[in-house]
């Protein structure tokens, strides 16, 4: 489309998606006084209530903007364990978090809380707006919607799911396997006996991975089982999919009733080739789709958000240093990519097949060892992540587990979006990037460096006790100093 701007409306950053990534990401640019529109097709939630689960790296990050507590008021939360390809093992012991749980949560209860946070932040979303095409110049993006209405921003960023139209606009390709294996997944009432139900999934999953009913309480179970041999891939699943794939693979449907959603999904798995196109990004299941086993993908993509938010906001508002906002890519592109790959494992490790099942009973056993089940748990959850910022000490380029400081915790320090010098020494300051970087001066944290220079999404840019050396890093990651 032409690209001139024939409508002109003030927008810094317009994104397409309202899901959770689209909604994360709207906020953590409101921090930094980013003007943002947020277009969802979609005119009303969905009307189906599907729980997922939030992992620690993702508990840890709405922990580190306040939201937290208003979560855990609607979640329920289970050890963090048992992740990896359902091999049923415990949460490893002491794992290096104060959030070392899961969040099991109704997605439109995440999805109505991000939006609402990114609102009273200041963004505007505007459901049943769906871009249909877009143009980009050397200044901005003009986007069309489906009713002819063009609007303009600076930016545009597809958070608009696995058929993302942005992705597909910007001619980026999305290379990888189709989806060979397809699974129904859904969540609805069983009249058979629990006791009935354990012995029966017990006596079945020992040659059929990819079957479970697991219970939410009051009679609703969580349902999976292979959908070979059900009608069309396009048409949504029916009750009746499920009664007869049970019966075939388990002998008997256990009087399954009222539905509270029902749907299928295979093992297609694909990735980006890059995620960004000039003045076009892409987040979350836009840039990387993969099947739904350890439940990392609703994470990966709010992990996305919070990386790329203040790097665009820095770019927005002059400060960025020029490859900043490439980082973004070069971060969390590795990221999808082995969670692209732990995902195939997975997926193979619950496939029927003597060669196949002989591989996930040595795994098993060797996840009796603590150090095996401890790196998987930390792989699935988030908390093993670490960027590639060059040489240093080992914590650079990790995240900073929620500790004790003044008064406080560490978290509490970070709700503004900001970036975070915490001082032991009493010697070190932010200086000229005050007005970027918060400065805390604490001798009791609980940490056992002099210092360390955190990024607005948690990770250590810098540990040290040199002034000089600190202020390289924060020339690199947050700009020139005011003047």
């Amino acid at each position: 489309m032409d690209s001139s701007p024939s409508t002109t409306e003030p927008f810094d950053v317009i994104i397409a998606g309202c899901g959770p990534t689209g909604a994360t990401l709207a906020a953590e640019l409101r921090l930094h006084d980013v003007r943002v529109l947020v277009l969802e097709q979609d005119t009303e939630p969905a009307s189906f209530v599907r729980i997922v689960g939030l992992h620690v790296r993702s508990l840890e990050l709405m922990a580190m903007r306040g939201l937290l507590e208003r979560l855990l008021r609607d979640g329920r939360q289970r050890p963090a364990g048992g992740f990896f390809a359902a091999i049923p093992k415990p949460a490893p012991r002491d794992l290096d978090s104060a959030h070392a749980y899961l969040l099991g949560i109704p997605q439109p209860v995440v999805v109505r809380l991000l939006e609402e946070h990114a609102i009273h932040l200041g963004a505007e979303v505007r459901h049943g707006c769906a871009v249909v095409d877009f143009g980009q110049d050397d200044d901005g993006v003009t986007v069309e919607l489906a009713d002819g209405g063009r609007l303009r921003a600076r930016y545009l960023v597809g958070c608009d799911g696995g058929r993302s139209t942005v992705r597909k606009l910007s001619g980026v390709g999305f290379p990888g396997e189709p989806s060979r294996t397809e699974t129904l997944m859904g969540e609805m009432e069983v009249d058979a006996p629990p006791a009935e139900i354990a012995a029966k999934v017990t006596e079945v999953s020992e040659t059929h991975k990819r079957f479970w009913l697991r219970p939410f309480g009051d009679g609703v179970y969580s349902v999976v089982v292979p959908a070979a041999g059900v009608g069309d891939r396009a048409a949504p699943p029916t009750l009746d999919d499920f009664r007869q794939q049970l019966r075939a693979v388990a002998g008997t449907d256990f009087g399954v009733h009222s539905p509270r959603w029902l749907s299928r999904f295979g093992d297609a798995t694909r990735l980006a080739e890059r995620y960004r196109t000039g003045r076009v990004l892409l987040a979350g299941d836009a840039a990387h789709v993969h099947p739904p086993t350890g439940g990392q993908g609703l994470n990966l993509g709010i992990q996305d958000a919070f990386n790329l938010g203040w790097k665009l906001a820095a770019r927005i508002r002059g400060w960025a240093p020029e490859p900043l906002l490439d980082t973004y890519q070069t971060e969390r592109r590795p990221v999808a990519e082995a969670v692209l790959d732990n995902t195939r494992a997975q997926m193979e490790l619950s496939s029927p097949g003597p060669g196949r099942q002989a591989v996930r009973r040595l795994l098993t056993e060797l996840m009796d060892l603590d150090e095996v089940n401890r790196y998987l748990i930390a792989k699935i959850t988030g908390i093993d992540l670490r960027y590639d910022f060059g040489a240093g000490p080992d914590l650079v380029g990790r995240r900073l587990r929620d500790i004790d400081v003044g008064h406080g915790r560490l978290y509490d320090r970070l709700h503004r979006g900001r970036g975070l010098l915490l001082d032991r020494t009493g010697r070190l300051t932010a200086g000229g990037w005050s007005d970027r970087v918060d400065h805390l001066a604490d001798p009791t944290a609980a940490l056992d460096v002099p210092g360390v220079l955190l990024r607005p999404d948690g990770h250590v840019a810098w540990v040290g006790d040199a002034q000089r050396d600190l202020d390289d890093h924060l020339a690199r990651w947050f700009g020139s100093p005011l003047r």
